[in-house]
């Protein structure tokens, strides 16, 4: 009896769970809705009962299908079932054109909603970012609202504010594009399975205007090297754009025309200092574009490279000639 009675008190616990999550993409009454990783469909009752008129779940485990396809018997003409990976599946025809909304004007009544799995939620959000800043794949429709789930440290570094010790290269990514708000924390025992951490609900909502107005990739790649060396001077991070041979002088010329102080730690940038950084460093790639495509970890790679196939070549009794030049690496 007591047996039941815990596992009564559990499942209302989880419907309860699921309920607060769907009432944080807003009203979907009437709404088209993308459900990523529905599972046992928990979630996908609730986004149903929440009056989706429209509802696409897409599950790359062949498991969960059967179960999902009694609750499309249940519920028909609502529920498209489609077997695949959310990473590769093409979300811009997964609805019809005329739900688009211009970029300017309010967002399409289109909602993605997910309790993502932790393995796939990062590089999900990174791809669905650089998709808002090029206006395609679920934000073709328009600014296409998003409430996701994410382990709690996850959901705190996308909504970090500056100078917090949870502000990551994810904060900046996300924040410059986006409206992000971390709704609420759920305990992990309220997820079937249970994961061994908390969860993090966080909604998005695309800015009419990203706050910082150059490419998506060139963004990445300033916000990136600035975040590797997150307890260190920015400028650290910001050296490791240049190659080795105009490093300093480059670095000097980028800070300055930011105005960026360069003993700031990277948690301590705020946005509009990012945006100073990012258009400086465009600014130097309109006079030098080689500099787009360098990478400092791949002339690490080559140095590496380098070293070993000297040392494989020099007899081991022999010491190498002192004041020769190394002849410069190309990359391939």
């Amino acid at each position: 009896h007591n047996y039941q009675r815990c596992s009564a008190a559990l499942i209302c616990s989880l419907v309860l769970g699921q309920d607060k999550i769907v009432r944080q993409a807003g009203s979907l009454r009437d709404a088209h809705v993308c459900e990523v990783g529905p599972g046992p469909g928990g979630l996908t009752r609730s986004i149903l009962n929440a009056g989706a008129a429209d509802l696409l779940v897409v599950e790359k485990d062949t498991r969960f299908i059967p179960g999902l396809k009694l609750l499309s018997e249940a519920a028909p003409g609502r529920l498209r079932i489609v077997h695949g990976d959310i990473l590769t599946y093409r979300l811009d025809r997964g609805f019809p054109t005329n739900i688009s909304k211009p970029w300017e004007g309010d967002p399409p009544n289109l909602h993605i909603i997910g309790n993502l799995p932790f393995s796939v939620s990062t590089p999900l959000i990174i791809k669905w970012l650089e998709n808002v800043a090029n206006r395609t794949g679920p934000f073709t429709f328009g600014r296409t609202r998003l409430t996701l789930t994410f382990q709690k440290e996850v959901a705190e570094r996308l909504t970090a504010s500056t100078g917090s010790k949870q502000r990551s290269r994810l904060s900046i990514m996300a924040q410059y594009l986006c409206t992000v708000h971390n709704c609420f924390t759920i305990p992990g025992r309220a997820f079937v399975p249970k994961p061994e951490v908390d969860v993090g609900v966080v909604h998005f909502t695309p800015l009419v205007q990203p706050q910082i107005q150059q490419p998506f990739q060139l963004v990445e790649k300033v916000v990136r090297n600035v975040f590797q060396f997150r307890r260190k001077h920015c400028h650290k991070g910001v050296e490791k754009l240049f190659p080795e041979a105009c490093r300093v002088e480059l670095t000097q010329e980028m800070m300055q025309k930011a105005d960026v102080d360069p003993i700031l730690r990277p948690t301590e940038l705020t946005i509009p200092q990012f945006r100073a950084l990012a258009d400086a460093y465009a600014h130097l790639c309109e006079h030098e574009p080689a500099l787009l495509a360098y990478e400092f970890r791949e002339e690490l790679r080559l140095k590496h490279v380098a070293r070993k196939s000297n040392t494989a070549s020099s007899p081991a009794f022999m010491d190498a000639p002192s004041g020769v030049a190394e002849s410069p690496l190309q990359p391939r």
